[in-house]
């Protein structure tokens, strides 16, 4: 696997905006993009902007998150040509969990099953 240290080092506020203008192309919103990030993270408003704020990396983004949701398990399939449920590396497995997430926002996927509900 490919030297992976640099998107851990890269602000998550950098990145945040790409979330929302990719969800947003396909007439998906911003609050639908952080209730996506609440749910996998247990961020809520506030420490979210918090961590935007403070320019926060991916790493601390995840190793600060109140709670990863129990239920990461049920999201699967690929991103970036890698099967998210079949990423060895923990930290890498939770930013592609989070790419995937997005990617099923912005291809119209309802929240419910987004949420895996």
């Amino acid at each position: 696997m490919k030297d992976s240290t640099r998107i851990y080092r890269m602000p998550f506020a950098d990145i945040y905006p790409y979330y929302i203008q990719k969800a947003g192309r396909k007439g998906r919103t911003k609050e639908e993009v952080n209730e996506i990030i609440f749910w996998l993270t247990g961020y809520n408003h506030e420490t979210l902007q918090q961590q935007i704020d403070s320019k926060t990396d991916f790493e601390t983004f995840f190793n600060n998150a109140p709670e990863i949701n129990k239920n990461v398990s049920k999201i699967t399939g690929t991103v970036c040509g890698c099967r998210v449920e079949e990423i060895e590396d923990r930290l890498m497995q939770k930013i592609r969990y989070m790419d995937k997430l997005i990617d099923e926002l912005a291809k119209g996927k309802s929240m419910d099953n987004i949420l895996r509900k």
